[in-house]
């Protein structure tokens, strides 16, 4: 009876530590753009891979995407109070199945983006995502509902545009970079495609 007594004192307590646990948690403060910060500009996002035009898409997409948010007006560099850069260091595109011809039917796609917000005013770097990363993978075109590697790029570009707008909507901790230990870039090999 007593280790029923014991055991019955011990569930209640943890209840109530429980109880205690979803009242208290650690919640860091974003890191929310300055307030003088209501106009933004884009520069175009410089490409260090060796796929044509992959940055104007890219570019396209993150501006629909501040106009479709509506937090911040986008403008010309001259009149923004803030600059968005970045570079597209990596695109890899592998396939990842194939059927028993040996045809590729799945792919793998991976962008790796270096991104910063610049402070016009100050020119301090306000946040920099060093390694933002997506991956996309598909079906190839041949299959039905499948489709064709520049179909995948624009819904990557969609990915990464949401991405980068809520990071600068909602502050930082909103989205995360790889770190450099997990996705050392070789400037020898920043392509590799089917």
């Amino acid at each position: 009876m007593k280790k029923l007594i014991c055991l019955l004192g011990l569930i209640l307590a943890g209840a109530g530590c429980n109880s205690l646990q979803d009242q208290y948690y650690y919640r860091p403060n974003a890191q929310i753009m300055p307030q003088h910060i209501t106009k933004i500009h884009v520069r175009p996002i410089i490409n260090r891979t060796e796929v044509f035009a992959l940055e104007d898409r890219l570019v396209i997409e993150v501006v629909d995407e501040f106009l479709r948010n509506g937090a911040y007006s986008i403008t010309q560099e001259e009149q923004a109070d803030g600059i968005l850069a970045g570079e597209i260091l990596r695109y890899i595109l592998i396939p990842v199945q194939y059927d028993t011809q040996l045809v590729p039917t799945v792919y793998r796609m991976e962008v790796l983006l270096n991104l910063r917000f610049i402070d016009k005013n100050s020119q301090e770097t306000i946040w920099q995502e060093p390694a933002l990363q997506q991956i996309y993978i598909y079906s190839a075109a041949t299959l039905d509902g499948g489709m064709t590697e520049e179909q995948a790029r624009e819904e990557l570009w969609k990915n990464f545009a949401k991405m980068i707008v809520k990071r600068t909507v909602e502050g930082f901790g909103s989205v995360t970079s790889q770190t450099r230990q997990q996705t050392q870039i070789n400037p020898n090999q920043t392509t590799i495609t089917k």
